[in-house]
């Protein structure tokens, strides 16, 4: 890191500027505000390493102030100010995830230290984060992200359910995030020793199902050379998390209902069953109680699944998360780019949280990650995301509209084909909860087309 980052949050502007003096001269980066508000606005844009926060502002105290920053990026070390001590309030600080808690007025040395003595500690956990990268582990976010008031609430069950062992149901749109809040349940649990097992039943072979998910003896059948334990023996003493569990068929449900009731499994050609202690988390992006009402889910099994149910919003319908998300894949980005691009324009923030992300934070991840193929550096401009009508598409046609003009001859502006062809694509997606056969039958395109139209826009 060339050049890390310091926000300065201070009602007193003599402060300020002498700690954007000091620092800049330590080699950091310095952005400065006089108000908590001020600070939240910046940090929807910038990338900060730390932030050095006065417990005693007008309107927006210091304290809520660090539930803000450790909301939107609990990377970043908040280092409290204050002139006034009390014990009461460091102690909450510190509870909050403050690093630390300086006394005014500032020593420079103390607070060169206690920087110095952050940036070691970030450098090292970058180190181990490219060392297991380099190991073949994959990197992934396992934090439940955002702000908004229906994922506050999200993360508060999920908090509360982590400590049971009571089954819980998942649902939402494909790419909001069901697989993280399974992960986020198993890794508060008293079973976040134990496997954390993830099992797309949709992507399972038919013919596979039953010994993929229950295991087999040798000899059970042609190609059995050896035995197998299977997914639920795999996970015992930890948890499953079935992802598309409305995908799984019939005869299989009720196996899968056996074991939920018995906590035991057989394996195929076995006659002696084996005692299961597992968790199950299932997901889908189906409508169960629809699924339910055609017979595609048996009933007893809905019920059994959907102990604790868990509704994931779209991102359309939480748009204030969105600079959350990207501090997060900035981060992400960075490290695996080993790039140095430090936040996102106003107006690229802008357009991303117009849009209404038919593909939620899957498709936003996708985006930035194009925005890094294609070169970004610095920040992220609207030009660096050409999906979102950002830069001119090869052979010459304007992603923003075509100009044409009007019947009383004034120029007007009106999309493209190819604009006009996304939109009707994205509405079909979005009209058919992301159901992507029904979408293209709807529109009386083949799958592989729109399946290469979406490959096209960035869509995964």
């Amino acid at each position: 890191m060339s050049r890390p980052s310091v926000l300065v949050v201070d009602d007193e502007s003599s402060l300020r500027e002498l700690l954007a003096e000091a620092l800049g001269s330590w080699s950091y980066h310095v952005a400065a505000a006089a108000t908590a508000s001020e600070a939240v606005e910046i940090l929807k844009n910038q990338l900060f390493e730390v932030a050095l926060c006065d417990i005693h502002m007008p309107e927006m105290d210091g304290i809520e102030l660090l539930r803000q920053i450790k909301r939107h990026d609990p990377s970043i070390e908040v280092v409290m100010m204050t002139g006034d001590p009390a014990v009461s309030t460091a102690v909450e600080a510190l509870k909050l995830g403050a690093y630390d808690y300086l006394m005014k007025p500032l020593l420079m040395d103390e607070l060169r230290h206690r920087l110095d003595h952050i940036m070691e500690r970030r450098f090292l956990r970058q180190e181990v984060s490219q060392l297991r990268s380099r190991l073949g582990e994959q990197l992934r976010m396992s934090d439940l992200i955002g702000v908004s008031p229906r994922m506050a609430e999200i993360k508060e069950v999920v908090v509360k359910v982590a400590a049971t062992d009571s089954p819980v149901l998942v649902t939402g749109e494909s790419g909001t995030g069901k697989e993280l809040v399974a992960a986020a349940i198993h890794r508060l649990s008293p079973r976040s020793s134990g496997p954390f097992v993830t099992v797309n039943c949709g992507a399972v072979p038919a013919d596979l199902l039953e010994s993929e998910f229950f295991g087999h003896v040798r000899g059970a059948f042609s190609g059995a050379v050896a035995d197998t334990l299977g997914l639920f023996r795999s996970a015992h003493g930890g948890t499953i998390f079935l992802d598309e569990v409305a995908e799984l068929p019939p005869a299989l449900q009720v196996k899968l209902l056996r074991v939920l009731q018995e906590r035991e499994v057989r394996p195929i050609g076995s006659a002696r069953s084996y005692s299961v202690d597992i968790r199950v988390i299932a997901a889908t992006n189906r409508d169960l109680e629809a699924a339910v009402k055609d017979g595609t889910l048996r009933q007893d099994l809905f019920y059994r699944l959907n102990v604790v149910r868990i509704a994931m919003p779209p991102l359309r319908e939480r748009p204030s998360d969105i600079p959350s998300l990207l501090t997060a894949f900035l981060r992400q980005f960075n490290l695996r780019f080993n790039r140095e691009v430090r936040g996102v324009m106003p107006e690229a923030l802008g357009v991303l949280q117009a849009y209404d992300f038919p593909g939620n934070v899957r498709e936003l991840e996708n985006l930035v990650e194009r925005a890094y193929a294609l070169g970004a550096r610095g920040e992220i401009t609207l030009a660096d995301l050409p999906a979102l009508g950002g830069r001119p598409e090869p052979g010459g046609a304007t992603p923003t509209g075509a100009t044409a003009v009007s019947s009383d001859g004034s120029p007007s502006t009106v999309p493209t084909l190819a604009q006009a062809e996304r939109e009707l694509i994205m509405r079909a997606l979005a009209v058919h909860r992301n159901d992507r056969a029904l979408a293209a039958r709807t529109l009386g395109l083949s799958a592989r087309t729109l399946y290469r139209r979406l490959k096209e826009y960035g869509v995964p």
